[in-house]
């Protein structure tokens, strides 16, 4: 198989047409026409259904793209390793990170890391879904509890724990009535288990909200309108200032952030770099370190 052949049809996929990849790139659009149809003669398959404005991926061109973009990557980046002395971390890197974590933390860090790797082009997106890391081009992502995946390998670089907060002034729930609560979803009455010193109980719940954001959840706690779930890092200010108090530590299991990446590559010297930083910027993986990056 033609390399170069087998690269310009990768460029045309990633940016979605001849046009565009030739604009990107300052490549004659002519020339990635000629390569891909050459790549096409040359295994027989139709890589792109072309139609009058748009183009579109095969089954075929799909699954090739998928399989050899990330190697195709990892050759670049041996070669410019190997010209430049060393693997010195330097390249394109995509991360996909969940919510909370972004909007706590995220953006130092990747702040910090930038400055420290300047020729790393580092990209952040936000989500909590599930991603396919192959698929989206993703070098790393970063998911709380993760299922599962034979594909992928990672290491756990931060732990936290669910409590349950609630102002000073907001009054507990006892003799079977129900305190006011902040919840994630709409709901009935619930009961949420809880340790103390003093062993376990349950609190019963009467949803008076229902907020999506965790950030969210926590202002309207402070505001005095209920009890909510928290992870303790969001609320250590508060509870070490005594603006909110603690009712108890969820009975469950704890909270751990992982950061993961395709078990088939190598791992690449940028990405290697990033869980590296990740690893100082927490040393000991603990609900306090997060915590310090969060504000008041």
């Amino acid at each position: 198989m033609d390399l170069l052949a087998l690269a310009d049809f990768n460029l045309v996929a990633r940016h979605g047409g001849f046009g565009k990849a030739a604009r990107a790139t300052g490549r004659p659009k002519a020339t990635l026409s000629r390569r891909v149809g050459e790549l096409e003669s040359s295994l027989d398959l139709r890589l792109f259904e072309r139609g009058a404005r748009r183009l579109k991926l095969t089954e075929e061109g799909r699954a090739l793209f998928e399989r050899t973009g990330a190697l195709l990557a990892e050759l670049d980046e041996t070669a410019s390793a190997i010209a430049s002395g060393g693997q010195r971390p330097r390249g394109r890197l995509r991360i996909s990170a969940p919510l909370l974590f972004s909007q706590t933390a995220m953006g130092r860090i990747a702040a910090g890391f930038a400055l420290k790797y300047p020729e790393v082009r580092l990209e952040v997106t936000t989500e909590d879904r599930p991603v396919d890391m192959i698929e989206e081009g993703y070098d790393l992502v970063i998911r709380v509890n993760p299922d599962p995946d034979e594909s992928l390998v990672g290491r756990a670089f931060l732990r936290d724990r669910l409590v349950v907060v609630a102002s000073p002034d907001l009054p507990r729930a006892s003799g079977g009535l129900a305190a006011p609560g902040v919840a994630r979803w709409a709901g009935d009455r619930q009961t949420w288990h809880v340790k103390t010193q003093g062993g376990r109980s349950t609190i019963a719940i009467e949803p008076v909200l229902a907020l999506s954001m965790l950030i969210m959840v926590r202002d309207a706690v402070r505001a005095g309108v209920g009890a909510a779930r928290l992870p303790i890092s969001l609320v250590a200010h508060d509870l070490a200032d005594g603006t909110l108090v603690l009712w108890g530590d969820i009975d469950g299991p704890e909270i751990a952030l992982w950061a993961l990446y395709p078990s088939r590559r190598l791992l690449s010297a940028r990405v290697s770099a990033f869980l590296n930083f990740l690893k100082q910027a927490f040393p000991n993986g603990t609900p306090d370190e997060l915590a310090a990056y969060i504000g008041r």
